[in-house]
């Protein structure tokens, strides 16, 4: 297995470690967003075509970057029936936002960051999916509608559906998505460890869970469980790199 790469300093350690579990429902941590997640849990239901089509069928979700709106979206994806749902953003192509009948749900991350093309088709994408009963529409963002730096057009069509914040998670939250992922991977992590990692480094979702993906990939090339010995270990050798660089 190839080394750990060398990383910025170590409260700001940022790594792409390959493939994640796939986001899902089960594995959102839901905190102080019960609603809206039962809301996008349910929203299948109301599409098949034996159902009575839902009321509510445009959500959009904003919050604070690692505030799990992202996670949202994927978790959506994954619980669509095969081709039937696409996920788009900023660095899809404009075919991505155009309106096709086989699927029933968009969902669109980080509108904040779109070109202004994109913008126009994510316009008309809205008021086809708004046509249709039997499609949905779900879109992310940094900020709530009326603060987005969109088109004024879109930014208004965004406020007709539900409009839910997602809220951050508290250190309890914190912890136990971190025991989670270790739950995920076969690893039985250190009571002390997560308490550890909110105690002395960033307290953001994606920092932590980057973090934690390097003490993984740590662990597995030293052949020993996931404790707090193992995490200064692996801190002690970041340090080494740095110097050395």
């Amino acid at each position: 297995m190839p080394p750990l790469p060398l990383a910025p300093p170590v409260r700001q350690l940022v790594l792409d470690l390959g493939t994640p579990p796939p986001a899902t429902f089960d594995n959102f941590v839901t905190g102080g967003n019960l609603e809206p997640v039962a809301r996008l849990r349910g929203l299948f239901d109301g599409l098949s075509a034996t159902a009575e089509p839902p009321a509510d069928r445009t959500f959009y979700l904003w919050g604070e970057n690692g505030s799990g709106r992202s996670h949202l979206l994927y978790a959506l994806c994954h619980a669509a029936p095969a081709d039937r749902a696409r996920h788009a953003g900023p660095h899809s192509p404009l075919a991505a936002f155009e309106f096709e009948p086989e699927i029933v749900l968009y969902s669109v991350d980080d509108v904040n960051g779109l070109s202004s093309a994109q913008q126009i088709a994510l316009f008309n994408l809205f008021n086809e999916v708004r046509a249709h009963a039997r499609h949905a529409l779900v879109v992310a963002g940094n900020a709530a509608p009326l603060a987005l730096t969109v088109r004024d057009d879109l930014r208004t069509r965004l406020g007709w559906g539900l409009v839910y914040q997602i809220a951050p998670l508290d250190d309890a939250g914190k912890m136990l998505a971190l025991k989670n992922a270790a739950r995920a991977r076969g690893i039985a992590l250190a009571d002390d460890v997560p308490p550890y990692l909110l105690t002395h480094f960033k307290r953001d979702m994606p920092s932590l869970m980057a973090l934690f993906d390097a003490l993984d990939r740590f662990s597995l090339e030293q052949k020993r469980a996931v404790t707090l010995p193992l995490l200064r270990a692996m801190l002690a050798s970041l340090d080494g790199e740095l110097q050395d660089g």
